[in-house]
């Protein structure tokens, strides 16, 4: 059995698409997989399975969410050590411990690319943000007193290909990865 790492993108986000985590983690078991953890209230589940096919994992996912909760919300299924290694290849200057830094991962759900989000949302703004790619994600960080003026900030969430991205912030994702 291997350790997989759900993240639902845009739940429970200023009261929109709720789903309480307990009912989240009951459903995850009835699907079959075997010590489910959720983290926070954001969408982040830790569980294991026999199979290992995460575009599989993650249809079924949705499939459950959309049949229990009534809500269409794009899954990204990782292995937990896959989580591990990108966190292992982070850039020197992200997770920094600089805490007027805002580190964050965007995770690219297939069949979306990195060259295609890039293209879509334009070059960061190098006196406000730093970008790099690594595998399907991209490594993000930003200044939190002036997010407002980098052009990533906004055109994560409001781009042709936002709703193929989900975002976390470092602390959060060194959590999941050892649960």
């Amino acid at each position: 059995m291997k350790r997989y790492i759900a993240l639902l993108r845009g739940i429970n986000i200023s009261s929109k698409n709720k789903i309480a985590m307990s009912a989240l983690k009951a459903e995850f078991t009835e699907l079959g997989f075997a010590d489910v953890y959720t983290y926070l209230n954001s969408g982040n589940v830790v569980f294991g399975s026999e199979v290992h096919d995460e575009k599989f994992l993650a249809d079924k996912i949705r499939s459950m969410i959309k049949e229990k909760f009534c809500l269409d919300i794009p899954v990204y299924v990782l292995l937990q050590e896959e989580l591990q290694d990108i966190l292992g290849n982070a850039p020197n200057w992200w997770d920094s411990g600089n805490k007027e830094i805002y580190d964050n991962i965007i995770f690219i759900m297939p069949p979306l690319t990195y060259d295609e989000l890039y293209n879509d949302i334009g070059s960061p703004k190098d006196e406000y943000e730093k970008i790099c790619s690594y595998k399907n994600i991209v490594f993000w960080s930003f200044s939190r007193k002036d997010y407002r003026k980098t052009n990533w900030w906004s055109k994560t969430a409001s781009s042709n290909v936002s709703g193929m991205l989900t975002i976390r912030t470092a602390n959060t994702l060194k959590k999941i990865a050892e649960m």
